[in-house]
């Protein structure tokens, strides 16, 4: 690769390796400061990146945080965006989202058939 080739815009890449579905809202995120470069807050879509890279950001309710491993030439399929980056945000265990209550609020259609077979069996 040429010098000039060496490095990518960090928005551009981002929306390569499939973190964003396009690339105005990976720009939005760079311009609105949550993007860390290297652990420096960037604020210019136009901020270049280069392999060895560490970029840490807000995905969804999650902080990601991935090592720039290649840059890549275009927006590809799933497998080929994956080869662009090293994962390192740390797994955390699954949790549910809402708590379920018990006997509270109105019953969905599988509490309304036991209801109406409990009635049934005492005679009502």
């Amino acid at each position: 690769m040429s010098e000039a080739a060496a490095r990518i815009r960090v928005d551009k890449w981002l929306w390569h390796a499939r973190f964003f579905k396009t690339r105005s809202l990976a720009s939005k995120q760079v311009s609105a400061g949550h993007v860390r470069l290297n652990g420096t807050k960037i604020h210019k879509p136009a901020q270049n990146v280069a392999p060895g890279d560490v970029l840490t950001f807000p995905q969804g309710n999650q902080i990601r945080v991935v090592r720039v491993e290649a840059l890549g030439d275009r927006r590809g399929p799933a497998p080929e965006a994956q080869a662009l980056y090293f994962d390192m945000t740390e797994k955390r265990e699954d949790v549910p989202r809402n708590p379920k209550y018990e006997g509270k609020g109105r019953p969905d259609k599988k509490q309304r058939r036991a209801l109406d077979l409990s009635r049934l069996d005492k005679g009502f």
